[in-house]
């Protein structure tokens, strides 16, 4: 048991809290003796008042008696709606000491990315994406931890934290392996629900097993007794300040501490006042010695409450409706009687100390005190204040959340200006919080539907099916006209899409269409619809779809974004369907200004959404315009890792510079860009398109490097098997699928997926040989079994190759036309294959042609070429075979 004599007393929550203490000296002494250990996360859980903000308080107490860096931060009941309340006041402090440039050059590419949440700069206007947000706030720490060794991080409360806090959390609890930081964290079991439940828990799997604080037993209820108000204190004294207190913590110093006020004497005669004396510790007894303090005091302590975080002695005088001079009055007044004291300000050096509650249970009974009217009208008052500090919408959007709805245009303004600061800054649960507010006032006619399509925009992409309701509400009001109602018909188009609902997606923006003029806004619609119908992996409509944008493409210079969209799904159409390369280029070349992307389509513009660019991109790569492709894809990552976007945007963007490296035969470098697309996609959701794309793409390029093992396991962990989803997939799936099947042995499941891949690229009218290599492997897998049916196939993909007429098309087909011949017929189609894919970007296909040229006619010289060329594209089962051919004509395999 932690003892100590009167006078010198362990605080009341350390008694009984040797095997915590000894935890956290060992985690201390293992962050200081090495900078290169291995972080450590410790989560001490317990109910109110068992000793948790004690024990962070002796664990800092510990560290910087160890030279170690300590930075803290709390949770607050009253503060859970304030984004990155919590890891901003971890960081702040550190980050506002240092000169702007120096913080700049620490956070490096981060700084513009976290900077805005940690409100240490501006945000740079575009809306942020949460997820980079997030990774920017664990480099951000990363970073500082290795400037701060030894670094302890404190979280208290952190069942109050803030969502946006908990998820980065969770995040940086993941990444602790390589660095050298102490993570402390204190919460309470079961007090949260969703999210912020699954995010603490989360952290807890993180951590070491979670130590859960047990009330204090009688024998140590006793010991802290006696070293608190003296040896004399008596036994049956002593069980009843247990049995008053049930050994929590908290509460036996309070009654302690009442003890040593009232001068009571420590015995059994004494004991029946005790529980009078707790009950003024906590609850109604709190709020009457506060009331005790005086009607100034009081109203001082409930502007603090309302206030919660941070607290300016300066706004809770204004709000407390008092002089400043007054004020500091009261806040020593309420300092002394243990209600506030006092805390470094965030703002930094210099700057005054703020207030906080000596502790959570006292914030909460203070603020619960108060009137639930006059409660409601403070909230509004504190609005007002903090609006007139010029702290900004977003500071006071918490206040007005708490304000009953008063037809008050202003406060809808004021909601909708916080709604953009939140999202420019990565937070849009809590823009969606305060759009939610701002239709609950209700806004005036003339601006409800433009706040239900705000409302609409910050759901998008966290809650599809609430964003349909809100845009269609929107939609069947007055006030979106114009190019405003436009977007907001194609902003629920990309929500029905994500939910699934394509068709009616479709359906949707036809019916908008048709009621507009010929114009930019019609003609964007158009090529919306078109975009879904290209994405449509079912067998809807194809030759009437691609006759009607045949159809529109003629009336298109390119001279404005949708005329250049529509060039560019045209071109992409036609690539898809084996329509000849040349024109495919020279389709998506008239969609370029200069040969790049026009201004207002780039890859982090909104107004047509990541769809497109991607189908600029695949459509260069399959035509064998990799150049083009490569700098498109590349120009991708680049824009998305500036602006911070890393959910789904990044992990589409590693995809398709992964798919341009697999194209070009660097197939190491692709499984790397492919693995992080899978596991960015993972992060964002499973059974998403984006999803799909990086695992096929990856099990792809496995399968062309030999790695044939890994692919099924890749396919079996990440679930690569029907059924499908319902948009586009590049490479196609079931191609993929059917390779994977036959390499591993299973023909007959093989062969049916070829199958299956061809009546649905025939439904669809996909005859692009390269994007959808079924019949080349179908052909094959046939040879021995059905050779009629295998010649049909490979004459057919002959046919349709030279229809597109790209170099690897046409040597992929003459390649697989060898594979089905014998003696030198096979040899010279062989031949023909190397001619045409030697003159291909594709040089993996290259690579694969050689050595099968080399096998067919016996030629050292082709098998040597073949096997540099594999071993340069890293395509180790191929270099591997080259070798065995090698062996047995030289004799010596």
């Amino acid at each position: 048991m932690t003892e100590a004599r009167p006078g010198t007393a362990a605080p009341g929550s350390l008694w009984e809290r040797d095997e915590e203490l000894a935890e956290v000296a060992r985690a201390v002494d293992t962050l200081c003796a090495d900078a290169s250990s291995s972080g450590t996360l410790l989560v001490f859980s317990g109910e109110t008042g068992v000793g948790k903000t004690a024990l962070l308080a002796e664990v800092r107490r510990t560290a910087e008696d160890r030279g170690c860096a300590v930075w803290a931060a709390r949770g607050g009941e009253t503060v859970t709606s304030v984004p990155f309340n919590v890891v901003r006041q971890l960081l702040q402090p550190a980050l506002v000491s240092m000169m702007p440039e120096e913080a700049r050059e620490y956070l490096g590419d981060w700084y513009e990315i976290a900077g805005p949440a940690l409100g240490i700069t501006e945000p740079a206007g575009r809306q942020a994406d949460p997820q980079g947000v997030r990774d920017g706030l664990v480099a951000a720490v990363r970073r500082l931890a290795k400037r701060e060794w030894p670094l302890v991080l404190l979280i208290d409360d952190a069942h109050w934290a803030d969502q946006e806090t908990l998820q980065w959390l969770a995040a940086f609890a993941e990444r602790l392996d390589d660095l050298p930081v102490l993570v402390v964290v204190a919460r309470r079991p079961g007090e949260i629900t969703g999210e912020s439940a699954r995010h603490l828990d989360a952290v807890a799997a993180a951590a070491r097993p979670v130590a859960t604080l047990s009330p204090l037993t009688p024998e140590a209820t006793t010991g802290l007794t006696r070293a608190t108000v003296g040896e004399h204190a008596d036994a049956p004294f002593c069980r009843e300040v247990w049995a008053v207190t049930g050994g929590n913590p908290y509460e036996t110093v309070e009654l302690l501490a009442k003890v040593q006020d009232s001068e009571l004497d420590p015995v059994e005669a004494s004991a029946t006042e005790l529980r009078v004396l707790n009950r003024s510790a906590k609850g109604r007894g709190l709020v009457a010695r506060l009331e005790g303090l005086g009607i100034d005091a009081t109203r001082f302590a409930w502007a603090a409450a309302i206030l919660g975080t941070g607290i300016s002695l300066e706004l809770a005088a204004q709000l407390a409706g008092m002089h400043l001079d007054e004020a500091r009055r009261c806040a020593e007044l309420l300092g002394t009687a243990r209600i506030l004291t006092t805390s470094p300000a965030l703002s930094g050096q210099g700057a005054e100390e703020e207030l906080e509650f000596v502790h959570p249970v006292i914030a909460s009974a203070v603020y619960r005190a108060i009137p639930d009217a006059l409660r409601t009208a403070m909230h509004g008052q504190a609005a007002w204040a903090v609006t007139e500090s010029g702290r900004g919408a977003a500071a006071a959007s918490r206040h007005l959340l708490e304000v009953h709805p008063d037809d008050d245009p202003e406060l809808v303004e004021q909601m909708r200006e916080a709604a953009r600061e939140h999202l420019a800054v990565g937070a849009p649960d809590a823009a969606r919080r305060c759009l939610e507010r701002a239709l609950r006032e209700p806004p005036l006619p003339k601006t409800h539907a433009q706040v239900l399509y705000e409302l609409g925009c910050a759901t998008l992409l966290t809650a599809p099916a609430t964003t349909i309701g809100h845009l269609r509400d929107a939609l069947d009001m007055p006030g979106l006209d114009g190019d405003l109602r436009v977007d907001a018909v194609f902003r629920l188009s990309q929500a029905l899409l994500h939910n699934n609902q394509l068709e009616e997606a479709v359906r949707t923006v036809d019916a908008e269409a048709a009621r507009l003029e010929p114009g930019p806004g019609r003609m964007r619609l158009q090529a919306v619809h078109h975009m879904w119908e290209g994405l449509n992996a079912g067998d809807a409509g194809s030759p009437r779809a691609s006759r009607g944008l045949a159809e529109l493409v003629r009336t298109c210079t390119g001279r404005d974004n949708s005329e250049r969209a529509v060039l560019i799904l045209r071109g992409f159409e036609a690539m898809t369907r084996g329509e000849n390369a040349e024109e495919v280029t020279e389709l998506c070349d008239r969609a370029l200004v200069n040969g790049r992307l026009a201004p207002g389509l780039g890859w982090t513009d909104t107004e047509w959404g990541v769809e497109l660019l991607m189908m600029l991109g695949s459509s260069y790569a399959y035509a064998d315009r990799l150049d083009r492709a490569e700098s498109l894809f590349n120009e991708a990552l680049r824009a998305y890792e500036t602006a911070g976007w890393s959910g789904g945007h990044l992990a589409l963007a590693h995809t398709y510079v992964g798919l341009a490296h697999r194209r070009r035969g660097r197939l190491e470098t692709a499984e790397s860009y492919q693995r992080e697309a899978l596991r960015l996609a993972e992060r964002v959701g499973r059974g998403l398109p984006l999803y799909w794309s990086a695992a096929c793409g990856l099990i792809d390029t496995l399968l062309a490097r030999g790695h044939i093992a890994e692919a099924e396991e890749i396919a079996e962990r990440y679930g690569f098997a029907p059924p499908y989803p319902s948009t586009i997939v590049l490479p196609d799936t079931r191609s993929v699928r059917g390779r994977l099947l036959l390499a591993v042995g299973r023909a007959k499941e093989g062969v049916s997926e070829l199958e299956a891949a061809e009546k649905a690229a025939t439904a669809r009218g996909h005859h692009n040989t390269v994007l959808a290599p079924w019949a080349l492997d179908l052909a094959r897998a046939l040879a021995s079994d059905d050779p009629v049916r295998a010649s049909s196939l490979a004459a057919d993909a002959r046919r349709q190759a030279e229809r597109f007429g790209t170099d690897t098309a046409i040597g992929e087909a003459l390649r697989c036309a060898a594979a089905l011949e014998t003696g030198l017929r096979a040899v010279r189609l062989y031949g023909q294959a190397v001619t045409y894919l030697e003159a291909s970007p594709c040089q993996y296909e290259h690579a694969v042609a050689r050595v099968e040229y080399g096998i067919a006619g016996r030629s050292e010289a082709e098998l040597r070429r073949g096997l540099t060329l594999a071993e340069v594209c890293g395509a180790d089962g191929l270099a591997e075979r080259a070798r065995g051919a090698l062996d047995s004509i030289s004799g010596t395999g």
